[in-house]
C-alpha cells in the first residue's frame, strides 16, 4: 500500500479508482442528449483529474473510420463493439474515454461493458429522455423522416430501442441544460470515488 493510499480520506479502493483509466458510455434515444452532454464532459473532468480524456462520439467516429457500416442490426453492433474496443484501449492505458452512442441493443452493450470493465471502469449513462421530448427536438429532421417513411429502421420509431435495466447513472431530467446534465455526472463520479474531490 503506497503512502498516498493511506492517506486517502476515502481509503484504499478509492484511492486507486480516482487513477485508473474508465469509460463513461452514453446510451439513449436519438436526440436524447447524448452528446450535447458528452461534449460538456471534458473541460469539467480536466479539472478533477490529470488523465487524458477522449471524446468518442458514435456518429462522428463510425462515419470516420468505417463508414462502410449500414444501419442494418449486425452493421449497429460492429459499430458498438468496435467503439468498445477504443474505449478499452483507452481505459487500459489509464486514460478516460466518453463514447456518446444510441447503442439500442442491450446484449451488445453488455459485451462492451464485460469488455472494459476489467481493465479500470465502466460507467453506463442512460439518457431517459422521452421519446416524445426526442421528436420536438428534432434538431436534423430525422424523426420527421421515419415517421414520414423516409428513413427504414430508425431507433425509437420503427426499429427497437431496449432501454438499460443496468445504467450506473440515470439522467431523466430533459429540461436540464447539458452543462447541468454534465455535472450530475461530475457528482455521481465524484460519489463512486473515479476523480478527486474539488480542491479548496
Amino acid at each position: 500500500m503506497s503512502a498516498a493510499e493511506t492517506r486517502s480520506p476515502r481509503g484504499v479502493e478509492w484511492a486507486r479508482r480516482s487513477r485508473q483509466g474508465f469509460t463513461i458510455f452514453f446510451t439513449g434515444l436519438p436526440a436524447a442528449g447524448k452528446s450535447t452532454t458528452a461534449a460538456a464532459l471534458p473541460s469539467l473532468l480536466q479539472q478533477r483529474t490529470a488523465r487524458s480524456v477522449t471524446l468518442l462520439d458514435g456518429d462522428v467516429v463510425r462515419s470516420a473510420r468505417w463508414p462502410e457500416l449500414g444501419f442494418s442490426r449486425e452493421d449497429r453492433d460492429t459499430n458498438i463493439r468496435r467503439l468498445g474496443h477504443l474505449a478499452a484501449e483507452i481505459t487500459q492505458s489509464g486514460g478516460i474515454a466518453i463514447c456518446a452512442s444510441i447503442a439500442p441493443y442491450a446484449r451488445v452493450r453488455g459485451e462492451v461493458r464485460a469488455m472494459i470493465a476489467p481493465l479500470g471502469g465502466f460507467v453506463l449513462v442512460y439518457m431517459a429522455t422521452p421519446l416524445d421530448v426526442c421528436e420536438r427536438r428534432d434538431p436534423k429532421g430525422l424523426y420527421a423522416r421515419a415517421r414520414a417513411g423516409l428513413i427504414q429502421a430508425f431507433t425509437g420509431i420503427s426499429d427497437p430501442y431496449e432501454p438499460p435495466d443496468d445504467a450506473d447513472i440515470v439522467l431523466d431530467a430533459p429540461d436540464d441544460t447539458p452543462e447541468d446534465a454534465a455535472r450530475r455526472i461530475i457528482d455521481d463520479l465524484d460519489a463512486r470515488g473515479y476523480v478527486e474531490p474539488p480542491r479548496g
